[in-house]
């Protein structure tokens, strides 16, 4: 088998190996595929990996011997589902490998907006203690955790494991899920209507994946309906956020904080509004990507080709 990684860099920029794509076929890798280049380079493949090269109808028609599509990631939106399933092109994800790290790095967002660490830390290292007349300071409103609701929209892996956390840390956790499984609920976990959620969360974690029914969910009218202070999180897609709706919550205060590890295009446009909010925390979509995240990633995605070539596909989406 002919295999093609289009864009590996950001799974493997060189301290994980390919070798077990290797030892399945013929294999060759990119960095990264410029799109004019996307359907030169999978030419007679007959399996294509990528993470967020974008895989069209026209691809399709123009690498008739493609018959697999193994994507890096849990999201799949950069393939035409339909049209590969019009072909009869098997395409998988890999659904499971990131979710200690993406709760963690909620967290990570979160404890950051409480405490602002980094903030305080380098005052530090410019002498500001030093110079002080008193033992502490602190140039933020510092939050506690503990008591405090938060609202995980998409009760998910990654949502359960975020709860976890935030029941850990002492908070109740209000769930909404479009197939809601009582089984999840505790004494400190509670699903919840989305209205009803967003009305009485002090944090709100977004947790589902981008659909047509997703897109643009928390726009000014849901935003409307927040606590005011309310701090929002996304690590899962940009574009569940209208990103002007969320910058002029911002500025006015609606919304307290807004952190983002994802935004609607990335790499992001140096005009993207959230670039001049205030109180906006902007990463550059990292929480999948700790070394041991990224070393089950690429086991699994190995693994959904070697079960494709052997006739049992599995993780298949379409």
């Amino acid at each position: 088998m002919k295999i093609v990684v289009l864009d590996g860099y950001t799974l493997n920029p060189g301290d994980i190996s390919w070798d077990g794509f290797r030892s399945l076929g013929e294999f060759a890798c990119h960095d990264r595929t410029p799109a004019d280049k996307i359907a030169a380079r999978i030419g007679d493949a007959e399996a294509a990996i990528t993470n967020k090269t974008p895989l069209t109808r026209e691809t399709f028609d123009a690498c008739p011997n493609l018959k697999y599509v193994g994507v890096l990631a849990t999201g799949y939106n950069v393939v035409d589902i339909a049209a590969a399933r019009e072909r009869g092109i098997v395409v998988a994800n890999v659904s499971t490998y990131g979710t200690a790290a993406v709760a963690q790095y909620v967290f990570a967002l979160l404890l950051e907006i409480c405490h602002h660490v980094r903030h305080h830390a380098d005052t530090v290292g410019e002498g500001r203690w030093s110079r002080s007349d008193y033992f502490c300071y602190w140039d933020y409103p510092l939050i506690e955790l503990h008591g405090k609701t938060m609202g995980i929209v998409g009760f998910g892996r990654i949502g359960r494991a975020t709860a976890a956390i935030a029941v850990a840390m002492g908070m109740t956790v209000l769930a909404f899920d479009e197939n809601p499984d009582k089984k999840n609920e505790t004494g400190n976990i509670k699903y919840s209507g989305l209205d009803d959620l967003l009305a009485r969360s002090d944090v709100v974690s977004l947790h589902v994946p981008l659909f047509d029914s997703t897109q643009g969910m928390i726009n000014s009218a849901s935003i409307a309906g927040m606590k005011d202070g309310v701090i929002v999180i996304n690590t899962s897609r940009g574009p569940l956020v209208v990103e002007e709706d969320m910058r002029r919550a911002l500025e006015s205060g609606k919304v307290g904080w807004y952190a983002a590890d994802v935004v609607s295009v990335e790499p992001i446009s140096p005009d993207n509004p959230l670039l001049s909010a205030k109180n906006c925390i902007l990463t550059p979509h990292i929480a999948w990507a700790p070394k041991e995240a990224r070393e089950r990633l690429m086991n699994m995605a190995v693994d959904n080709l070697a079960a494709f070539i052997k006739g049992t596909p599995r993780n298949v989406v379409n």
